[in-house]
C-alpha cells in the first residue's frame, strides 16, 4: 500500500534482496503480446497438507516484500521440504524474468502492460495497496489532484493559498528511502518526472511517525496507509476520489494498485501452485492484512 509494519512471526527459507532499482518501468521486456485472460483471484481456506517439495524461485517488486516474506515463512514451515528463493529486483525485472523463464513466480506491484501479456502468461491479484494523503484536521482544503502533489513534494508548490488553502507554508513530510510506501507514492504522482523530493522535506520512519508529524503541525502533509487515517489526521480525496478499501480494490483512486504474482501457466507444478493458493488462503491474506495491505476479498 502500500507500507508494512511488522515482520513474520515464523522461521522459513525465504532469502532476500531488497536492491530496489532507480526505476522500475525502464526495464520493460520487448515481448510481442497477445492478451490473456487473467485470473480472477478469490480468497479460500488455507489448503490441506500435501507432501509438497521442491525450489520455487520469485523475482520481482521489493513493495509486496513483507507480506511475501510472511507467507514464504509460513508456507516453508508447513511444507519443510519447500524451498523458496524470493529476490526483491523490481516489479519489471521480476515481469521480465517471468517472460525469459528464469524464475518461477514473478512478484509485481503494478498492472501488467500490453506488451507484456503473452500467451500463457497467467497472474493472480493476490493484494491490493492504497495509499492515504494526510494533513491536519485544521487544514480546510477537502481533494488534491495528483498533478499538485507531486508539484508540492518536489517544492513547486510551497504555500497552501496556491491548492485553495490558507496563507502559509506547507511542511512536506515523507518516508524514509528504503520505505516501499515511499517509492509507491513517489511512483504513482509522477515524481520523478517532477523532479524528485524537495530537500527540506522532513523524512521520517514508519506510517506512525508521518501521522504524528501532521498531527503535530496545521500545515504539514503526508501520506500513510489507510488505517492510519483517524480523527488525529485528515485523509483527502484525490482527483476527486475518497480514499476507500473499495476505491483502491476498484483501481478507481489514484494511489491504489494491485499486488500481483505472474507465472507462465506450463511451469506451475503443484508445489508452485499450492504456494499461489496460500497467497489467497484466509491465512495469506491475514498476512497481507497484517503488514498494510488490503485483502482480495
Amino acid at each position: 500500500m502500500i507500507a508494512a509494519l511488522s515482520g513474520c512471526s515464523k522461521q522459513g527459507g525465504a532469502t532476500t534482496d531488497t536492491t530496489e532499482p532507480a526505476n522500475e518501468t525502464t526495464n520493460e521486456s520487448d515481448v510481442t503480446a497477445t492478451p490473456e485472460a487473467t485470473d480472477t483471484a478469490e480468497s479460500t481456506e488455507t489448503p490441506a497438507a500435501e507432501d509438497l517439495s521442491g525450489t520455487i524461485t520469485i523475482t520481482g517488486s521489493t513493495s509486496v516484500e513483507k507480506p511475501l516474506t510472511a507467507m514464504i515463512d509460513e508456507f516453508t514451515a508447513l511444507n519443510p521440504d519447500v524451498t523458496i528463493n524470493y529476490t526483491g529486483t523490481g516489479s519489471s525485472a521480476g515481469i521480465s524474468d517471468t517472460l525469459a523463464g528464469a524464475n518461477d513466480i514473478g512478484a509485481s506491484s503494478r498492472s501488467l502492460k500490453p506488451e507484456e501479456e503473452v500467451d500463457g502468461l497467467k497472474e493472480v491479484t493476490f493484494a491490493h495497496d492504497g495509499i492515504a494523503v494526510a494533513v491536519n484536521p485544521a487544514n480546510p482544503i477537502t481533494d488534491i489532484s495528483t498533478e499538485d502533489l507531486a508539484k508540492i513534494y518536489s517544492g513547486q508548490i510551497t504555500n497552501w493559498k496556491e491548492v485553495g488553502g490558507n496563507d502559509a507554508d506547507i511542511i512536506v513530510v515523507s518516508r524514509e528511502g528504503a520505505s516501499g510506501t515511499r517509492s509507491a507514492f513517489e511512483e504513482l504522482i509522477k515524481l520523478e518526472d517532477a523532479g524528485g523530493l524537495v530537500e527540506d522535506a522532513t523524512v521520517v520512519e514508519g506510517n506512525g511517525n508521518v501521522q504524528t508529524a501532521v498531527a503535530g503541525n496545521e500545515n504539514a502533509i503526508g501520506y500513510v496507509s489507510f488505517s492510519f487515517i483517524d480523527q488525529t489526521v485528515k485523509g483527502l480525496n484525490v482527483n476527486g476520489v475518497e480514499g476507500t478499501e473499495e476505491n483502491a480494490k476498484s483501481g478507481e483512486y489514484p494511489l491504489s494498485r494491485p499486488f500481483l504474482f505472474i507465472y507462465m501457466e506450463d511451469k506451475a507444478t503443484p508445489t508452485i501452485q499450492a504456494f499461489l493458493d496460500f497467497a489467497l488462503s484466509d491465512e495469506g491474506q491475514g498476512f497481507v492484512e497484517e503488514h498494510g495491505g488490503i485483502r482480495v476479498d
